[in-house]
């Protein structure tokens, strides 16, 4: 599955890559690693934006997994010769739904890469996450990604 999805993304960059880029909007796509599903992103300023996933997670039993996050985007301090990456922070909430299911509080660390000649994001990212119900326990999420973006013209 994981090698059908990357090949899928793949052909999506190459057939995509005489579009100019697009990284306002909203952008859809896949996440691999925990969790693995479908991700979102919608841009709500020039360095704000809001994502979520509907996703599965392999940690102890299969479980599906929603995320919902807060970012900001720093596009400072790693250069590009093309495209322009963006470290990103934030804070959301999750929800697992397992034997004892649980929901916790999610703090997003990520770097992330909008293409120059394509409608599209790659992203990878480490995500502590405090779950408070049923317990209090602490966790860790780890993941990569692409998404390709739906109208916009810039973020800047």
């Amino acid at each position: 599955m994981v090698r059908s999805v990357v090949l899928m993304l793949l052909i999506s960059l190459i057939s995509f890559s005489a579009i100019p880029a697009q990284d306002e909007g909203f952008g859809l796509g896949v996440i691999l690693g925990e969790p693995t599903g479908i991700s979102w992103k919608a841009w709500t300023g020039d360095r704000s934006a809001i994502d979520g996933a509907v996703a599965w997670s392999f940690e102890k039993e299969a479980a599906i997994h929603l995320h919902g996050d807060l970012l900001w985007h720093n596009f400072g301090p790693v250069k590009a010769d093309r495209g322009e990456f963006n470290l990103y922070y934030g804070i959301g909430g999750r929800i697992k739904f397992e034997d004892d299911s649980k929901l916790g509080v999610r703090v997003p660390l990520g770097l992330g890469y909008l293409f120059d000649a394509a409608p599209m994001d790659f992203f990878i990212e480490i995500v502590p996450i405090l779950d408070l119900a049923p317990k209090t326990d602490f966790g860790l999420n780890a993941a990569m990604g692409a998404r390709y973006f739906f109208g916009g013209k810039g973020y800047r």
